[in-house]
């Protein structure tokens, strides 16, 4: 499976703490080896779907003030996670 940034995301993680961006790389890393479901199974993350303004997306906690933002996309055969947001808790 792939993993996409936006450029917000990106830009985003150039200003959160190293921890933060290491736990993210950790999860990226997962997913892109092992799947969504390898890493939706670490209890950590806390991996649900979101509601409202962001239906259709997913979040998971990356520390106690910290979420990455992201959704689910199919491209012919490729699967794909694109990441929205990496920012502090605010939806």
């Amino acid at each position: 499976m792939r993993v996409e940034l936006s450029d917000t995301a990106e830009k985003q993680l150039a200003k959160v703490p190293g921890h933060i961006v290491k736990k993210f790389a950790l999860w990226v890393d997962l997913v892109a080896v092992e799947g969504r479901a390898a890493a939706r199974a670490i209890p950590g993350y806390r991996d649900h779907v979101l509601k409202g303004e962001w239906r259709g997306y997913r979040a998971i906690r990356l520390s106690a003030a910290y979420r990455a933002i992201y959704q689910e996309r199919q491209a012919g055969t490729i699967h794909l996670v694109y990441v929205e947001e990496v920012s502090k808790h605010d939806y």
